[in-house]
């Protein structure tokens, strides 16, 4: 369960929401807290830097929003990020510096750190992606189980129960997901690591390693 703490999945300066997470041990016991700390934090962002539009969502004055996008409260747009043509961000959404969300992606309940890319026919739904994470085309996060029962994180022998009845996926950083691939409930994905394209994901896919298929992981040479 070591590998699943936040101190091993991410980079805290590489997020606007380092402030949140240092005081969480798992990264998913965020996910109930991402909409009330946008309503405090957006508060305080330099009016030099960002702007307000419509009813708390918080801009910065560099990112691109092509007009095509909807952006829903609350949310944060950091710098030098781009929502591109089409974007649907419903809500309770941190996008990072310089991240980009693609045509038709849609996010809810997320934290994007910086740099992160989700460009293309992407779902993205009560999960945090780290630094550099890149979601392949079509690819998404599946964020309830198909018997609506509570999310349990497997990895191995061990289990941990969440409490949570929606939680998506939680992708260290520099993680890269092949195209059309499906991150079930609960996944946790450690940092540097890569998933083939057209895969089907549960449980926790160790650091530096390869998904080629269920049962079938390699460690990075």
């Amino acid at each position: 369960m070591e590998q699943w703490k936040v101190k091993n999945l991410y980079t805290l300066q590489e997020t606007i929401a380092t402030a949140l997470l240092k005081k969480k041990e798992y990264p998913w016991e965020a996910l109930a807290e991402i909409k009330d700390f946008i309503l405090e934090l957006g508060k305080s962002l330099p009016e030099d830097r960002f702007e307000k539009r419509g009813e708390n969502i918080w801009v910065a004055k560099s990112a691109e929003v092509f007009p095509s996008a909807y952006i829903g409260g609350p949310a944060i747009i950091d710098e030098e990020a781009q929502i591109r043509h089409c974007a649907f961000i419903r809500g309770s959404a941190i996008v990072g510096k310089g991240a980009v969300v693609g045509n038709s992606t849609e996010l809810k309940n997320v934290i994007l750190f910086n740099k992160v890319q989700v460009p293309h026919y992407n779902y993205v739904g009560d999960s945090i992606l780290g630094y550099k994470a890149h979601m392949g085309a079509g690819s998404i996060t599946s964020n309830v189980k198909s018997d609506k029962t509570l999310v349990v994180v497997k990895g191995g022998e061990e289990a941990m129960e969440t409490g949570l009845k929606k939680f998506g996926a939680m992708l260290g950083d520099c993680v890269e997901i092949g195209c059309n691939s499906v991150l079930n409930p609960g996944t946790v994905i450690g940092k540097g690591a890569s998933v083939y394209p057209v895969s089907s994901v549960r449980g926790y896919v160790p650091e530096n390693s390869i998904y080629k298929r269920e049962g079938g992981i390699v460690l990075r040479t």
